[in-house]
């Protein structure tokens, strides 16, 4: 039987998480895209608390190109983090490929000042 897009990702994405643990220091920044919108959030993993978040349904992250709006995403989560005094991450592809929308929101929280 052959394997599905969800069970290839799902064994890429414990094989990222057996590597990358998000501490207080430098929490991990993780990405979730569905279909229609993606969401990113800073999480600290020994603690278990979610300190920044941000998504495309929030007032002013949606635009005309899903790219684009990906990286509006990111730019907000950046501005999220620093409010929250974070400034340096490890970036968590949660299993989906460094590209199109997980690039741009990686992209967009570089400009907005994130470090990973």
């Amino acid at each position: 039987m052959p394997i599905t897009k969800l069970q290839r990702r799902t064994r890429v994405k414990r094989g990222i998480r057996k590597k990358i643990t998000g501490t207080p220091e430098r929490p991990r920044l993780t990405v979730f895209r569905s279909n229609k919108n993606i969401y990113a959030q800073i999480v600290d993993d020994l603690n278990g608390h979610t300190l920044a978040a941000a998504n495309s349904l929030q007032d002013g992250n949606a635009s005309g190109k899903p790219v684009d709006t990906a990286n509006a995403v990111g730019k907000a989560l950046a501005e999220a983090a620093k409010e929250a005094g974070i400034a340096t991450v490890i970036f968590d592809r949660n299993g989906y490929r460094y590209h199109g929308r997980v690039k741009a929101l990686a992209e967009g929280a570089r400009e907005g000042g994130l470090t990973f």
